[in-house]
């Protein structure tokens, strides 16, 4: 079983414990932040109840008075401010709050006692009063120890709900991976309990029931075909051969059995197409490569009878140490519909096949051929119009292709169609064909 690449289980507890790390980040800013606002109120308090004092004392005697605070003191300008200080409020005058050196802290007050009084600054220097920054590191680390906490115990928590909920389905996705029509698993709901999984592996049941079925049945088809089917046509194309050879039949009548006889070798070639197709493990596919030119000889001689009235030439020019990495049924049922196609949509000229860079190519001439090009083609019942089969061919070709990874390629040319399969010569090594 090839395991996912991110499993269920996984995800729940990576999202869990996604999800507390960042609720404890989000909160403790939320707590830093209320320590910072509660401290800053404290000190802007402070200011307040002095600036009442001075504008009191201003009012009752003329004069600023003394801070009470020894941490305040009164600037008639700016100039006076210290040194740390002064550059920071020249350079932004709005703000109320300074960090200085030496991990002074500040906090300014303006005080306008009358419209023609001059403005005083009040300015009190708050290092050895804040609270939260020598705690700071403290909070800091309080902080990250619940976070850590919190996230194993999402971590823990994740993961018994994740077993709790995903093993089920971990378990009913062991079962039905890599299932084949041969290895179907049975009676899957029986091991789960009545929620959402047990009504999926239901769902699965019924499916492979079906299957199971389909597959049975096509299976005695594939028995009763080969046998039922095959037989009265070779019962067919034994009782036209005989009545061809009688001396006493009419031209007329032995033309007629020679079309009989055409169409029962068509009948036969695309029964064995057809049940070659319905068997479900190609794994017959060649353990060794087969000469291509027995094969495309007995080809070119049962499909000669398409060439009959034509004027049309065939010139081969195959090696004898071609070979194919294909079983022989299959490579015959191959050249039989490319060389039928090219023999029969070839209403003059040349049919050659030759082998080029090394692939085996059976070139047809004739608009007609071109015309009749539907390739790729997985659609049945696509044919030329001079063609007298059903439109089966290319349909059943792109199937084979597909079932016995075939490299095969129809290309259209002028005044023509080539096509061309990869084949091997002189020991070359090609890739072996891929079962689909």
């Amino acid at each position: 079983m090839i395991p996912p690449a991110r499993p269920l289980q996984r995800r729940l507890m990576l999202a869990f414990s996604g999800f507390v790390l960042f609720a404890t980040g989000l909160f403790g800013l939320y707590a830093l932040a209320f320590m910072y606002s509660v401290e800053d109120a404290f000190f802007e308090a402070m200011l307040d109840q002095e600036v009442s004092a001075q504008l009191g004392e201003r009012a009752r005697s003329g004069q600023w008075a003394t801070p009470r605070d020894p941490s305040m003191t009164i600037h008639a300008d700016t100039a006076g401010f210290p040194v740390d200080l002064k550059a920071q409020h020249d350079a932004e005058p709005w703000r109320h709050e300074f960090p200085g050196r030496d991990a002074r802290h500040y906090h300014v007050r303006a005080i306008d006692a009358a419209p023609a009084t001059p403005r005083v600054w009040l300015v009190a220097e708050v290092s050895a009063q804040l609270v939260v920054r020598p705690m700071r590191d403290r909070v800091f680390l309080l902080l990250a120890c619940s976070g850590l906490l919190l996230v194993a115990a999402a971590l823990l928590l994740g993961y018994w709900l994740a077993r709790r909920t995903a093993a089920p389905l971990s378990r009913l996705a062991t079962m039905i991976d890599g299932m084949a029509p041969g290895r179907l698993p049975r009676n899957l709901a029986q091991r789960f309990d009545n929620d959402e999984v047990g009504i999926l592996a239901r769902g699965l049941d019924a499916l492979i029931d079906r299957v199971h079925a389909f597959i049975t049945r096509e299976q005695e088809f594939t028995r009763d075909a080969s046998h039922e089917l095959r037989t009265p046509l070779a019962v067919i194309r034994s009782a036209a051969e005989r009545l061809i050879a009688d001396p006493g039949l009419s031209p007329a009548g032995r033309q007629q059995l020679g079309y009989l006889q055409q169409s029962a070798m068509q009948l036969e070639q695309t029964v064995t197409t057809l049940l070659t197709l319905a068997r479900e493990d190609p794994s017959e596919a060649a353990q060794h490569r087969v000469r291509i030119v027995p094969i495309l000889e007995r080809v070119i001689v049962e499909q000669s009878p398409l060439l009959e009235g034509k004027d049309v030439t065939v010139a081969v020019d195959v090696p004898h140490d071609a070979r194919i990495a294909l079983p022989a049924p299959v490579m015959h049922i191959l050249l039989s519909n490319l060389i039928g196609n090219a023999f029969a949509h070839t209403i003059a000229g040349a049919v050659r096949i030759d082998v080029d860079q090394p692939r085996l190519r059976i070139r047809n001439s004739g608009e007609e051929a071109a015309a009749a090009l539907r390739w790729p083609s997985d659609q049945p019942f696509i044919k030329g119009e001079s063609s007298h089969g059903f439109g089966l061919g290319l349909a059943i070709l792109s199937r084979l292709c597909d079932r016995y990874g075939i490299d095969l390629r129809i290309e259209r040319v002028d005044g023509g169609v080539i096509a061309s399969i990869a084949i091997a010569i002189d020991g070359t090594e090609l890739p072996a064909p891929s079962s689909s």
